[in-house]
């Protein structure tokens, strides 16, 4: 009796759902007349892009970072402690004097 009704059940859902199907989409698959366009490789080649753009601006704004610092030096620093207040003019000329008269290392 099951497999009776699974065969009726079956019969009228599958004739009738097929018979509405278009012939080439019965022979050939979803992708129609046979013409195959790689749908699939959009959506990985487009997370490999955002993750690439993240990598890239992250290390872009590291490099400027780093630069930024490194072109900072002691002198920037002064300057920064002076411009809030923390040091006074005559200490700020005091120790930029002997900065400056000191060699780069």
């Amino acid at each position: 009796m099951f497999t009776a009704l699974t065969s009726l059940v079956g019969e009228t859902t599958l004739g009738g759902a097929l018979a509405q199907v278009p012939a080439t989409v019965v022979a050939h698959g979803p992708w129609g007349d046979g013409t195959f366009w790689p749908f699939f490789l959009v959506f990985p080649l487009f997370w490999i892009l955002v993750i690439f753009l993240f990598i890239f601006v992250g290390r872009r704004a590291w490099r400027r970072n780093h630069n930024w610092a490194a072109t900072q030096g002691a002198e920037g620093v002064l300057r920064e402690r002076y411009a809030r207040g923390e040091i006074d003019e005559t200490e700020f000329r005091q120790r930029l004097e002997v900065l400056r008269s000191q060699p780069p290392a």
